[in-house]
Parts: structure tokens; sequence; C-alpha cells
């Protein structure tokens, strides 16, 4: 993946390094936070999609140092020089999109954090994964997830440059989740799962992050029209991902058998099935994964 000519974003929090201090949570603080984990459909062991948050009773509260600072802008660092160009370029991609259809595209914030931080959806940590808030429209990344994709979930290969197209990928997802906000899809899905049992409620989910799945395709599509940044390996590294985080691969890695009313994600053919969609089309209205019957 070449990154030289991506614009970069400076629309970028960088929290790493400010400490956290454990503390309880009021017990409607856990009701709230509960209720917007099950509007979203959100299970923290599959680790990736975007609404994605839990609440968990007694969860530690943010409290950063008094010597830690949160800096904004573009990071200096490779990987917050990585960070900022992958969002520049969704940026770039999302804006011609929305003013072609005479639209304005608003760009969200990406906070990097190390270990835990606060968002607008509660309390977040690490183990989550890479998550979307629509309530504060941030996308919440410790980039630690991008060691765990390529060490305890074989996402790509250990060391490879092609990761970071993997990595990319994670990224725009989340970002798709953002665009599905401003197009309004997620409240209407947040207020259909309300009326839905747990089953019913995570099938639609699962449409959900599909969408955001081609949506990331779509980006890659327009992204490599623009810039020419994807190299060989690139796409087979970015499918492995989608294969590897999958809700029946991850299922078998932690409980050994496969629960389909559970998924909230899709399985491992459906994510590379429907990032392979966008990524042919660069057409958004082929990501409509809510009237498609065959996911």
């Amino acid at each position: 993946m070449r990154l030289d000519e991506l614009p970069k974003s400076a629309r970028i929090e960088d929290r790493r390094g400010v400490t956290v201090a454990r503390g309880g949570i009021g017990i409607g603080t856990i009701v709230v936070l509960g209720l917007i984990g099950w509007a979203l459909g959100i299970d923290p062991r599959l680790l990736i999609g975007g609404a994605e948050m839990m609440s968990r009773s007694g969860a530690p509260q943010q409290q950063a140092d008094a010597g830690s600072t949160t800096s904004s802008g573009s990071p200096s660092d490779a990987m917050g020089q990585f960070v900022s160009a992958v969002l520049g370029s969704t940026e770039a991609v999302w804006t011609d999109y929305f003013a072609q259809a005479g639209q304005t595209y608003k760009s969200p914030t990406l906070v990097m954090f190390s270990g835990a931080t606060q968002s607008g959806c509660g309390f977040a940590q690490s183990a989550m994964g890479p998550f979307y808030c629509p309530i504060d429209q941030k996308v919440y990344l410790d980039t630690s997830f991008f060691q765990d994709l390529e060490r305890r979930f074989g996402a790509c290969n250990v060391g490879s440059k092609t990761c970071q197209f993997s990595q990319a990928y994670v990224i725009a997802h989340e970002i798709g989740h953002h665009v599905q906000n401003l197009l309004g899809l997620l409240p209407k899905v947040q207020q259909a799962q309300r009326a839905m049992d747990q089953a019913e409620a995570n099938s639609l989910q699962v449409r959900v992050e599909l969408q955001a799945d081609c949506l990331a395709g779509v980006w890659a599509n327009r992204g490599q029209a623009k810039w020419d940044f994807i190299e060989p390996g690139d796409v087979d590294s970015a499918l492995q991902t989608a294969s590897a985080i999958g809700d029946d691969r991850l299922q078998r890695r932690s409980q050994g058998y496969v629960v389909p009313d559970s998924f909230t994600h899709g399985s491992s053919a459906q994510r590379t099935r429907w990032f392979t969609t966008g990524l042919k089309s660069g057409d958004v209205a082929s990501c409509d994964t809510f009237r498609n019957e065959q996911l």
C-alpha cells in the first residue's frame, strides 16, 4: 500500500499515553450503556465493526493524569502518520461522493488511544476493538488491535507490508458506519431493533456490518482510481482479514462451535463477499444489504 500521495487528515485526537484510574459507575450509567449496546447489536468478542460498544458492570472510568495531555492534528510517529493518511483518503473519497449527491460530507474525528478511554457511548477498552460511536461521531482505535489481527487471528501475514492494507480496511469499515449514520441508516436500524427480539436484532445488525464492509470496498475502489495506491497482495490481505474476523471463525476459536442466531457481523464468506462487491463496483448503490435476500 502506497501512502505517499494520500492526503493527511488532522481530525485525529491522540490520547495515547493518557492513563486511567479505576473506579465504579452508577447503575443508571450501566443501564443506559447496556441499552446502547443492545440497540447496536454489539458483541465485544467479535472485535470489529462499528458502532461497537459494550457496557460492563463495574467498568473503570477514565481519569487523565495531571501530566498527560491529548493532542490534536496529524501525529508525527509512523503509526500516527499511517492512520492520518488512511483517514485523509476516506475524507477525500466520501467528500467527493456526497458532493456528487448534492450533499456535504461531515468528516468524523478519529481517536487514537492506548488501553482505555472515554467515548460518547461510554467507557472504551482496547479489547472491544475499533468502533464508531454515533453519539459523538468519532471512531475509537487502539492500534494494538492491528497486532492482534496478525498474531492472534492470522488476519494477515505477520510482518508483511500488505498488512497495512488490512489495517486500512479496518479503519475504512468504521468510517463506513459514519457514512451510514450521515445517510440516516443507523438511527432507523436502532429504532427497528428496539421492537425486535435478540435474534432478529442480531440479524439486522449483520446487515449493518456487511454494508460497512461493502462501503470499505467502495473506498478502496475510488481511492485506487484517485491515487493508484493498492499494491500486489494488498487485496488478498484485506480479504484474509475479512475472513479471519467473520463471526463463524471467531466463535469457533472462542467456544468451539457456531451459533448463527448470535452473529452480529456476518460469516467469513459474507464479509469477504461484501467487501469484494464494493471493491469491484465502487458504487454505494451496490451495498444495499437491507434489500438483498442473499447475504
